[in-house]
């Protein structure tokens, strides 16, 4: 989910709810913590130079039961960093304390803020001689016509 997305939704919202991947919902007294932008500059496998930009949102599960936040503090929160910041409209990172720290991606539910499972890839697959996944088929789907005929020209 782009920044400007995640903006939409919160303008609609009365209560702001993030999702677990297993389900589980974030307890309703979290903190967003930050907002900012992390930049990864790095060279990939195969000796390509890279640089990558996301917004980071990052979740804090308080024992501050009081101060619930609302969308349009965190709406501020976003503009001002924004602003500050110099953010653009980039794909959104969150982090959340589970056993370690987990990134995941963003996507919304009409209720929720989900967080989505991340998978690392080798971004050089072709220096690296990693095949290209070939498509997989389900063989129940094919037909039974025989591939030669009689009169098909194929012997």
């Amino acid at each position: 989910m782009k920044l400007s997305q995640a903006k939409s939704v919160l303008k609609e919202l009365e209560t702001i709810g993030f999702q677990l991947p297993n389900g589980e919902l974030v307890p309703n007294h979290f903190h967003v913590t930050e907002v900012g932008k992390i930049t990864k500059h790095f060279i990939d496998c195969g000796g390509t130079e890279r640089k990558e930009d996301v917004v980071n949102f990052q979740l804090w599960n308080a024992n501050d039961y009081d101060h619930r936040l609302h969308p349009e503090k965190l709406l501020n929160i976003i503009e001002l960093s924004e602003k500050v910041l110099k953010i653009a409209d980039l794909e959104i990172e969150v982090e959340y304390q589970a056993d370690t720290i987990g990134k995941f991606g963003l996507d919304f539910d009409g209720q929720h803020f989900l967080l989505t499972n991340k998978q690392t890839d080798c971004l050089a697959k072709d220096k690296c001689g990693i095949p290209v996944e070939k498509p997989k088929v389900n063989l129940s789907n094919l037909t039974n016509e025989p591939c030669c005929s009689p009169d098909g020209n194929c012997c």
